[in-house]
């Protein structure tokens, strides 16, 4: 009896755990679609996952940081979702492009019309940001999550290193090194390349075609030569025959 109640005992804590590191893992988090480096421009997932068995999501709200604004934030349209894009002006505008930018987004909403998140799912919403910041190496992307029976999530507690995870951690954005160049220098430096390989194999075939065109060349005058040496001893020989019946007569 004894080990029964303790094999059950130890199983019911065993589930627990499990139950409970499920929940902990289970919050809104912002994932980059490739690299998310300083200075560029990245597209990133927010992901949604339902922690209710007993209620749906029908409400995301994304919050923006302000020390660190961004210009430029465009939602991909969600089917069965609408987005709302919020912006807020500067107390310092940003320079973008030459430009000044005197307001920022502060925040994306999106209300499920026609859509939800049910028990046992989740939703990506996808954002293109840019143009983000060079002196940063995260922005922490607080979220509001709502459910249809009227529960507030707040997922607005910003993680720090060496410390426990918090109960509603905030998505946080990690950012990469800087490129040299933001908008695709590389793509730039392979054409170059790919642009000087070119070039050095058309020299390369105008090199084998000028050799080409001096073996022609010279074969065709070699065959020439000989033809006409050839044609000279006919003659040679002809003449000298002749020679020899002239005298014999």
């Amino acid at each position: 009896m004894n080990v029964s109640r303790i094999a059950v005992a130890g199983g019911i804590a065993l589930s627990s755990v499990v139950l409970l590191s499920g929940t902990a893992f289970a919050h809104v988090s912002v994932q980059p679609q490739g690299e998310a480096a300083k200075g560029g421009y990245a597209t990133v997932n927010v992901k949604v996952p339902n922690e209710r068995d007993n209620a749906s999501t029908v409400k995301v709200e994304i919050n923006f940081p302000t020390d660190h604004p961004l210009a430029s934030v465009m939602p991909q349209p969600v089917p069965g979702w609408k987005a709302v894009v919020t912006k807020a002006k500067l107390a310092k505008p940003l320079e973008l492009h030459g430009k000044k930018i005197n307001e920022a987004v502060s925040k994306v909403t999106w209300t499920a019309d026609g859509s939800k998140i049910g028990p046992g799912q989740f939703q990506q919403f996808p954002l293109s940001l840019g143009q983000l910041p060079e002196d940063a190496d995260q922005l922490v992307l607080k979220a509001i999550q709502t459910y249809d029976n009227n529960e507030v999530v707040r997922w607005i507690e910003e993680p720090k290193e060496g410390v426990a995870e918090p109960q509603n951690p905030a998505p946080v954005l990690r950012l990469s090194a800087a490129t040299e160049d933001h908008h695709g220098g590389g793509a730039t430096k392979t054409d170059e390349k790919a642009g000087q390989e070119e070039e050095v194999k058309e020299e390369k075939g105008h090199s084998h075609a000028a050799s080409d065109s001096d073996s022609d060349s010279s074969d065709t005058t070699a065959r020439v030569l000989g033809v006409v040496g050839i044609l000279v001893g006919v003659a040679g020989v002809a003449f000298g025959v002749l020679a020899g019946r002239r005298r014999s007569a």
